[in-house]
């Protein structure tokens, strides 16, 4: 089994930073496509940055400039730093990772049961 564990959320003022953390964890042979989305109370979920096992990055509108996706293949961990935040970035965040997890498995689509950031105005 594979399990995807985010923390690093709370409680943070509008204007301050946060730094989000997702590790991957059990039977991994290779990650691929590693992202972070958002899904606001009574709001759809959102794709906010995405990264790929090579670094590229892609970010959505709302954020850019703002926030940044990094990754540590060796700890198979991703990390969102979030800086100058809105009250509208509040939202859980919750991570994805597609992965393999042997050589002959294809990728398989995971996701973390998210972490809650709360921005006061």
């Amino acid at each position: 089994q594979v399990q995807l564990v985010e923390s690093g959320g709370g409680l943070v003022q509008a204007g301050g930073s946060l730094r989000l953390s997702c590790a991957a964890s059990g039977s991994i042979f290779s990650i691929n496509v590693m992202t972070w989305s958002r899904q606001a109370p009574g709001k759809e979920r959102e794709l906010v940055a995405t990264i790929t096992n090579g670094g590229n990055t892609n970010y959505a509108d709302p954020v850019k400039g703002r926030f940044t996706i990094s990754r540590d293949n060796a700890k198979n961990t991703v990390y969102l730093q979030m800086n100058s935040l809105k009250p509208e970035d509040t939202a859980v965040y919750l991570c994805y990772a597609e992965v393999k997890r042997n050589n002959a498995s294809p990728y398989t689509p995971y996701w973390g049961k998210g972490a809650l950031v709360t921005v006061s105005s």
